[in-house]
């Protein structure tokens, strides 16, 4: 080899820019959700946790108008929270445990899991709504 250097740089690059894909790559999509379904979930908030690069909430709580259901805790996925504070005026504070809440939601495909992406929150007792769906909260007249 004439210019080891020069090799060893090309090597450089090469690894950075595998590196750079495998963790775009890590980023999930959302053909997880069955976006062509909503469920509705009503029950008691157990967390918020304000994270990037997903806001999540666990809700224990049964399937609205089906009887003889069980409770359970559900996980629901939202967008970051640069997102939902700009487009929704979501904050960290919004929903704290024991708030009781209905949430609508788009559920997993793999339905034996508890789950879905979130697409609007009511507070129980405030009736103040939430929606975690960027687009619906662009359409003239939403506040």
């Amino acid at each position: 080899m004439k210019h080891p250097a020069r090799t060893a740089g090309a090597f450089a690059v090469l690894c950075g820019v595998v590196a750079g894909i495998h963790s775009v790559a890590a980023h999930h999509s959302a053909s997880m959700f069955d976006h062509s379904k909503t469920m509705t979930i009503v029950g008691t908030a157990v967390e918020l946790r304000w994270t990037n690069p997903h806001v999540s909430l666990s809700v224990n709580g049964t399937v609205k108008d089906k009887a003889g259901d069980d409770s359970a805790l559900w996980l629901f996925e939202m967008t970051s929270p640069g997102n939902l504070t700009r487009a929704g005026g979501w904050s960290r504070g919004v929903v704290k445990a024991g708030d009781r809440v209905e949430v609508d939601m788009s559920p997993l495909r793999d339905s034996d899991k508890k789950g879905g992406a979130l697409k609007k929150l009511t507070m129980l007792d405030t009736g103040q709504v939430y929606t975690a769906n960027l687009r619906e909260q662009e359409k003239p007249g939403l506040e």
